[in-house]
């Protein structure tokens, strides 16, 4: 597989898992400083951050990464600079628009919809982040464009500690639950200005050139319409995981008390961990795909999207039991005991984002080979199952009923996807391998389940589970000869265990424990 497509998708893995870690402090501190009922008007909120950074993006920041690693590969600067600088105009004027609409339309939302007037100011609050956080989302569009994804690292980095500081003081002073929603408005001022430092600094240079464009307005305008017509799809399909993400919280908010909200939100966010993953492979997929597929390199789109996809069921799958399976104690040990009634929601909700990073792969892959608009139709379709069978499941069942109905949904998506992306790509699933992927992760769940389910038992259980693991992958002969030399190859610059790396690797080769997968 190409070191291009692997170094990115690991240096976004990093930042991904920063950015993760950071807002994860950010929802313990806020969960203890806000209580159950606090933090469950927060929760309220969140959905309505992403929803309306969304729309002011208008999926704008996959676009400049698609075409800015498109133009940049045929020497096309002065037209890679257009991309950038029309696609972030247009996305400020939205942000600005939408902004307004929230400020004007918060009361109605909390008094007649979520019959909560405590939540009108920090909705409110929302209306704050949008502006700033359409630039950062250009900014990162245009570095995963070329591949400098260690500046997006940066940028989260820099977002996440104002965001915990500033909410940190602003709960403090007593401003409550929109205090923790104004530390994510100025933790996005930090970003924007972050943001457009490290573009200035380091990625302007890249896209210098004596040529000049010198559009028209309408030129101007036929270049922001091409990049509407990939991006609306995108932006559609990002409000649809949106809905897929948080129709359980706002359906909750609605039937249920806002300490349920809180109970579900401590969940929620850990179950997403997963997603770290998925997330750091499908962002560089988008271009690596969109650069393969427009070379006409088939051989090379197969290395892709099979090695991003085992890499991701690899990791992502253990992880998930893990988690599933310690669900109590590792709630307890975040967000204290208080937050236990969510632990049965984690045990459900993490299986079904599994199915969910699985389907985040196979929509970067559609979007990079020019189907953007399939993943959409997909996910609108789930968005329409996914309130059904939450209004349903929560009315009758609580919160483990919005767990359940979203993990019913995504294993729909994840099987309807992936019958897309072969049938579109002409790609050689190796299906013998990834059954024996599950069946190892199906030892590790049967010896976690003997485990106490303690605080100490999930630390023990990480230890025995993880040697476990990786014995049963390779005794089930998972590992092909790439992942040996991807793997070794970082883990020799560990000195402690370089000797055994050594040693392990050898083993599997004389013992002819390597899978094959045909090119």
């Amino acid at each position: 597989m190409s070191n291009k497509v692997l170094k990115n998708s690991f240096i976004l893995l990093i930042g991904n898992l920063l950015f993760r870690v950071g807002g994860y402090i950010n929802r313990l501190l806020m969960s203890r400083m806000l209580g159950p009922e606090g933090y469950g008007l927060y929760g309220l909120t969140l959905p309505f951050q992403g929803i309306f950074q969304i729309l002011s993006a208008g999926g704008l920041p996959p676009a400049i990464s698609k075409y800015v690693a498109e133009y940049n590969a045929q020497d096309e600067k002065a037209l890679t600079r257009q991309v950038i600088l029309t696609a972030t105009k247009f996305m400020v004027l939205m942000a600005i628009l939408l902004s307004i609409v929230l400020l004007f339309s918060s009361d109605f939302i909390a008094n007649e919809i979520f019959h909560k007037p405590l939540v009108v100011w920090p909705l409110r609050a929302v209306s704050l982040i949008t502006p700033f956080s359409v630039v950062v989302g250009a900014m990162r569009g245009a570095f995963q464009g070329v591949y400098k994804n260690e500046y997006t690292v940066y940028n989260r980095m820099a977002e996440q500690a104002a965001t915990i500081v500033f909410a940190v003081v602003f709960v403090y002073c007593g401003l409550y639950a929109m205090g923790a929603v104004l530390g994510s408005a100025f933790g996005f001022v930090v970003s924007a200005i972050t943001a457009v430092y490290l573009y200035k600094k380091y990625i302007s240079p890249i896209f210098y050139s004596e040529d000049t464009l010198d559009l028209t307005f309408r030129e101007e305008l036929d270049l922001l319409w091409m990049l509407i017509r990939f991006a609306v799809p995108v932006a559609i399909t990002a409000l649809s995981e949106m809905a897929i993400y948080d129709i359980g919280t706002l359906v909750i908010g609605v039937f249920m008390l806002s300490t349920d909200v809180g109970f579900y939100n401590a969940a929620d966010p850990i179950s997403r961990i997963p997603l770290i993953i998925s997330l750091s492979v499908s962002t560089v997929l988008l271009p690596a795909t969109a650069e393969a597929y427009a070379l006409k390199n088939h051989r090379l789109l197969q290395e892709y999207v099979v090695d991003c996809l085992r890499y991701s069921i690899l990791t992502v799958l253990p992880l998930c039991v893990l988690i599933s399976v310690f669900s109590t104690p590792i709630i307890t040990l975040l967000f204290g005991s208080v937050y236990v009634p969510g632990s049965g929601v984690l045990s459900i909700l993490v299986i079904g984002m599994s199915f969910y990073s699985i389907f985040m792969i196979s929509s970067s892959i559609l979007q990079g080979t020019g189907n953007p608009r399939l993943p959409m139709y997909i996910l609108l379709i789930g968005t329409l199952v996914n309130v059904v069978l939450n209004t349903v499941f929560v009315y009758y069942m609580g919160i483990i009923g919005a767990a359940i109905a979203t993990t019913i949904t995504t294993f729909i998506l994840m099987i309807v996807i992936m019958y897309f992306v072969i049938r579109k790509t002409n790609i050689s699933i190796p299906w013998t391998n990834i059954v024996m992927i599950v069946l190892a992760n199906i030892v590790l769940m049967l010896v976690c389940l003997i485990i106490p389910k303690t605080i100490i038992g999930s630390i023990v259980g990480l230890i025995i589970g993880s040697a476990i693991y990786i014995l049963a992958l390779i005794r089930l002969k998972v590992l092909t000869k790439r992942d040996l030399n991807f793997f070794a190859q970082y883990l020799y610059r560990i000195p402690i265990i370089k000797g055994y790396t050594k040693k392990v690797v050898k083993y599997i080769e004389q013992k002819n424990l390597i899978y094959k997968i045909e090119d």
